[in-house]
């Protein structure tokens, strides 16, 4: 396959090389007649790890040069991947001039070519690039996207220093895309690398960089707050983290690792607490840890929000206990926003099978009793009266006997706190909490008529 990569730094070096060791025809694309001509005496633009042989012996064999004229590596080329760099500002932003200039030029070089072209952007931008860069490509080509070229998100996940294993040896190879033949041509691109191939939404392809280094460094920092408390308990911090990371049914796996609602239990709260309370007996700042509980009431908050801004008087809460297939009510997180809904002056119902007002005792009985002394008033054993006399249903956990709801009470406005529903094609409103693209109804964004001014009475 013959690509062109415009930008002959860091990642576009690497990738150079890489596809010319996988057997591709590379022209490298830069506006510094300097990193051209390295490459054209095959040498490498960029000190890294194995990367001087691979750009050597890539030249040598005739599958990697480079040039500073667009046109001609576009018109010599299947896909052009963007890799110029897109700084930050002091507060944040990107500085898109780079990558926009890129796609303006790619537009003008496509103008006379006939055959259908993939943009793919390397570099790392923020989610709504993709778009942009399409209409910059249209207005410069006078050609229609989906059409005449595509644009695809490729994001690169290297890390300095073991740049050439990582590109060669990914867990996985993600292209966000709109368009099937490029979904294909970048498959066969990548067929002979390791790991998952991943097809998805452009939008979720642009995000992934961002959340997987930001994630990356929460580790470090968290890593490094559990060494400080370690330190002044004189606890081997490192031992502690290594045992940590051998449990991968739980701490290391997607299991907490969904977004949805907030935590709860006897054991969560408490033990992060006991933490968080140790660490300031010894005077140590854990700001990273400290932000934890906060965080978690954040997400109380957004779900009552979520639940006053349907306007419904009558609302219907399945689930109280803090997870389905338990009566744990200690720390449940619903049960704070049941409190909240109570002191605005909402009518509820609430259903739970699990939980029986006759057997509550001991801790669990002290607990709802101080947040919903008169919860006999409100809770139900009978599912279809709490459904069908509340207007807005607060699904709260995944049990079974929640899951024909949508079919069966066609009209009732949905608020998903644990994304019950991969997929939801329905009559009524459904929201989740954080999420809003599972959505194929579209009526379901039509504006509700609400039965009441305000919460305050």
């Amino acid at each position: 396959m013959r690509i062109s990569i415009f930008g002959m730094g860091y990642v576009g070096c690497v990738g150079a090389a890489c596809c010319a060791k996988l057997g591709h025809h590379v022209i490298g694309v830069d506006v510094s007649s300097h990193k051209v001509e390295l490459i054209n005496q095959g040498r490498p633009t960029i000190i890294e790890k194995d990367i001087d042989e691979l750009v050597k012996y890539a030249h040598a064999e005739g599958r990697l040069e480079a040039t500073m004229d667009a046109t001609y590596a576009v018109n010599n080329s299947e896909i052009s991947f963007i890799a110029v760099g897109t700084p930050s500002s002091k507060e944040g932003h990107l500085n898109l001039e780079y990558i926009y200039k890129v796609a303006g030029q790619i537009g003008v070089a496509m103008k006379d070519k006939d055959d259908f072209h993939i943009v793919a952007i390397r570099s790392t931008v923020l989610p709504g690039t993709n778009g942009k860069i399409g209409e910059i490509i249209e207005e410069a080509s006078g050609k229609k996207r989906n059409q005449d070229f595509t644009v695809v998100s490729n994001p690169e996940f290297l890390r300095e220093g073991t740049a050439v294993h990582d590109y060669l040896n990914p867990p996985l190879t993600l292209v966000g895309a709109d368009n099937e033949i490029a979904v294909d041509k970048m498959r066969a691109l990548y067929r002979d690398i390791p790991g998952e191939f991943i097809a998805t939404d452009i939008k979720v392809a642009e995000m992934m960089k961002y959340i997987n280094n930001t994630f990356h460094a929460l580790k470090i920092v968290f890593g490094n707050e559990v060494g400080n408390i370690c330190k002044a308990l004189d606890v081997d911090s490192h031992k502690v983290m290594e045992i940590f990371c051998k449990d991968r049914q739980l701490n290391i796996s997607p299991y907490y690792f969904k977004p949805g609602f907030a935590y709860g239990g006897s054991c969560l709260p408490k033990d992060s607490k006991a933490l968080r309370t140790l660490a300031r007996d010894f005077y140590i700042d854990v700001p990273v840890i400290n932000a934890i509980e906060e965080s978690n009431e954040i997400q109380k908050k957004n779900a009552v929000n979520i639940i006053v801004e349907k306007g419904k008087r009558k609302v219907g809460v399945l689930g109280l206990s803090f997870k389905a297939g338990t009566d744990d009510l200690r720390c449940s997180p619903i049960v704070d926003v049941v409190e909240a809904l109570l002191g605005k002056g909402f009518e509820l119902r609430i259903y739970d099978k699990n939980v029986k007002l006759s057997e509550i005792t001991g801790t669990n009985k002290d607990f709802i009793m101080a947040k919903i002394p008169h919860l006999q008033h409100f809770i139900y054993d009978d599912l279809d009266r709490v459904v069908t006399e509340s207007d807005v249903l607060v699904v709260t956990n995944k049990e079974a006997e929640f899951d024909g709801l949508l079919k069966k009470y066609p009209g009732k406005i949905i608020v998903d706190l644990v994304r019950a529903w991969k997929e939801v094609d329905y009559a009524g409103n459904y929201e989740g909490i954080s999420w809003g693209d599972i959505n194929i109804n579209v009526k379901q964004n039509e504006k509700i008529e609400k039965d009441m001014a305000g919460t305050e009475f």
